[in-house]
């Protein structure tokens, strides 16, 4: 790796140092970044340098994919209808606060509600 000195009165650089191909801005294209942690550590080497060659993602059609993406999209609708359903917040809100405590608990309430919604949808679609 390589490690990098700075002049003085530069204290760090951070963020895309260059983004090749502004003009797809949606295209993974090469990108130089540098990052800087600030960690209370002996080491002064805090300061990285990354390189992005290009990608090519291509949208995957097979069918474990396409199965992926239509339950995200309907637990996406259950989460947001839930959230938004007056007669389930007030019970909704006192299982969270059970369960958020436990070791496996989970921490919030969006992610409940995911969780929640993402059950109901196992158990009204079975996947073979």
């Amino acid at each position: 790796m390589a490690k990098v000195v700075w002049q003085s009165g530069i204290e760090y650089v951070s963020g895309a140092l260059c983004k090749c191909g502004k003009k797809e801005p949606h295209k993974h294209g090469r990108m130089l970044l540098a990052t800087h942690r600030r960690a209370a550590t002996t080491s002064d080497s805090c300061n990285r340098i990354y390189l992005r060659d290009e990608s090519n993602f291509t949208k995957s059609n097979t069918s474990n994919a396409v199965w992926t993406r239509q339950r995200f999209k309907a637990v996406a609708e259950m989460v947001h209808q839930r959230s938004m359903d007056l007669s389930k917040i007030t019970q909704d809100q006192m299982n969270f606060i059970a369960q958020r405590n436990n070791p496996r608990g989970i921490k919030t309430m969006r992610a409940y509600y995911w969780h929640i919604c993402g059950q109901e949808y196992d158990a009204q679609h079975p996947r073979d």
